[in-house]
């Protein structure tokens, strides 16, 4: 089982009081990014909870067994009534990714469709642990990648990292401190209890800093998204909550001081029953992503030039259909990757075909990359992390992984 989520004091805390903030703080350590340029520059993992069946999200329209292994879940191809929308030759995006989309046709999305971590067991929580600590196996670290990764950027000028949601997520966990901002009207805390806290841990080094951090965060969550972040985006075909999600979270990102890494969940992609093809289940977890990158890009307005997305998943489904209308867990799925300052290219990675000779284990799309090279990749293009960092530090025994290169402008 997964190891259980430790709050610490602080956070709870801030929880009774009602703040919709807080502040993990595991150490003493600060995030410093090496130089201006450096500062400037920011970093998105979205974690897709639930195993995203990647063969919707990238459809292999080209591949002549697609089809066939998919049956009523097929995505139909380019042109036709729910059709994919076209990326190239022989792949498109499942049509609710119509931002995405939009991005990849200005160069500014890209895709990973054969990609997985090194856990091979197809357990939720095995896989999550592994592709969020970045660990050759599941509960070999109590820290995230992404938290590590700050440590291992020079010194220099101090930048901050931010969780998006009611808990800090194991990617973002560690020993640099962070906040947590958890979007939506908080009812029931006492308004006074703010003011209370502060008179009370105003003497105490750790407590008393971070709580002024957490009340900072939330004044100016307040002040540059509104008083209700999670109101709906207006009539834009989308997921109005999870656009208004991005552009507030943008937005927080954007401002001076705010923000260079960012960290969020959007679950519910376990697709066992009725998984759907251009509609359904699938299709509105589908929604929900496109809609929350399509606000990201809005609420970060100039600052989106300098920003990379990773949108990822613990693992893919399986290649043919299930009994049930659905797909059972798998091994390689799509990476997505977004943003002003990706390189202008085509797939990343290569594509193993459907063949049945080809799949693994016989039933499941084959990786053909290494999880662990994309992040590589991008940690050290976009945030500038050395090689040797990368492969004891960050992602321990990994020197074997090349990172991928040339996804960062």
């Amino acid at each position: 089982m997964r190891r259980p989520i430790n709050l610490s004091r602080r956070q709870a805390l801030f929880g009774a009081a009602g703040l919709g903030v807080s502040i993990s703080f595991l150490g003493g350590v600060d995030f410093a990014a090496a130089d201006g340029d450096l500062a400037r520059r920011k970093l998105i993992v979205i974690v897709c909870r639930g195993a995203m069946d990647g063969l919707s999200v990238t459809v292999p329209v080209g591949d002549p067994n697609y089809v066939a292994l998919r049956r009523q879940l097929a995505i139909p191809g380019f042109g036709q009534p729910g059709g994919a929308l076209k990326i190239d030759a022989d792949f498109g995006l499942h049509p609710k990714l119509d931002a995405v989309h939009r991005m990849a046709l200005d160069g500014q999305a890209r895709f990973a469709p054969a990609v997985a971590t090194p856990d091979r067991e197809r357990s939720h929580f095995e896989a999550q642990d592994v592709l969020e600590t970045g660990a050759n196996g599941a509960y070999r670290a109590s820290s995230g990648w992404l938290n590590r990764s700050l440590q291992a950027v020079a010194p220099g000028r101090k930048v901050n990292a931010l969780a998006v949601g009611d808990e800090t997520p194991l990617i973002l966990r560690g020993p640099i401190q962070t906040a947590s901002w958890s979007p939506g009207t908080r009812e029931g805390g006492d308004p006074r209890l703010p003011s209370i806290l502060l008179d009370l841990y105003k003497g105490d080094p750790l407590l008393g800093p971070a709580l002024s951090s957490g009340l900072e965060t939330q004044s100016t969550a307040a002040a540059v998204i509104g008083a209700d972040p999670m109101a709906p985006a207006g009539a834009s075909g989308k997921d109005g909550s999870a656009q208004a999600l991005g552009i507030g979270a943008g937005k927080l990102m954007a401002r001076d001081g705010g923000p260079s890494v960012m960290a969020l969940s959007i679950y519910g992609f376990d697709s066992h029953h009725g998984q759907g093809a251009s509609e359904g289940l699938l299709a509105n977890r589908l929604v929900v992503l496109d809609g929350t990158i399509d606000g990201l890009k809005q609420g970060l307005g100039p600052a989106w030039k300098d920003t990379v997305i990773l949108a990822v998943t613990e693992f893919g489904r399986t290649a043919r259909t299930n009994g049930t209308g659905g797909t059972d867990h798998g091994t390689a799925s799509t990476a997505l990757l977004a943003g002003g300052a990706l390189k202008t290219g085509g797939l990343v990675g290569d594509w193993p075909t459907l063949q049945e000779a080809r799949l693994f284990q016989n039933r499941d799309l084959a990786p053909t990359l290494d999880m662990r090279a994309l992040f590589k990749g991008v940690l050290g293009e976009h945030l500038g992390v050395e090689r040797a960092a990368l492969d004891t530090k960050v992602f321990p025994d990994s020197a074997a992984v090349q990172p991928y290169r040339g996804l960062v402008a």
